[in-house]
């Protein structure tokens, strides 16, 4: 069987989260009654939505991740089926994972949505890796690169995979 890129880099992620004390159990997610490539069930009520950026872009030095409608079409089905609904951001060069809630994605499209004043097709979401410092999750300005929408959701490094197994409070709740 030939391995795709996705194979690889939701791999890294997948080992992560099965060498965590609490993992027990990973299955392929049906959404609409079909299989995902990207979406996975973590032991019986964390869900999981892996995407990946190879490097980051060289201007601002920022991983782009873009969710096309039926990638947040997913997502919304996944956080109505499991309250703990996560989205793995695999960044490759920094091998590192950066992990945010379903809520926060969701605020980051509203924030988009309200400052363009309708509802865009898709969302692109921009993680930057500084060195010594957190991640940071955030979306432009609409028709300004480079111009941050509010201020950045900042991530700890170390927070993936323990952030997907922690109770549900403060970021770890997907409403």
């Amino acid at each position: 069987m030939k391995i795709d890129d996705d194979h690889l880099y939701h791999g890294a992620a997948l080992m992560q989260i099965a060498e965590h004390d609490q993992f027990t159990a990973i299955n392929v997610l049906e959404l609409s009654g079909k299989p995902t490539r990207a979406a996975f069930r973590i032991n019986s009520d964390i869900a999981i939505y892996l995407k990946y950026a190879s490097k980051p872009r060289k201007a601002y030095r920022e991983y782009m991740f873009n969710f096309k409608p039926k990638h947040l079409a997913e997502l919304e089905e996944m956080s109505r089926m499991h309250p703990k609904t996560f989205i793995a951001l695999v960044c490759i060069q920094a091998r590192e994972i950066c992990c945010l809630t379903y809520r926060e994605l969701a605020q980051l499209r509203t924030r988009r949505e309200k400052a363009v004043g309708m509802p865009e097709q898709n969302l692109s979401v921009l993680v930057t890796a500084p060195p010594g410092k957190g991640f940071r999750a955030y979306v432009n300005a609409p028709g300004k690169k480079g111009k941050l929408l509010g201020k950045p959701i900042i991530i700890n490094r170390k927070a993936f995979p323990e952030s997907l197994f922690a109770p549900s409070r403060g970021r770890g709740a997907s409403r």
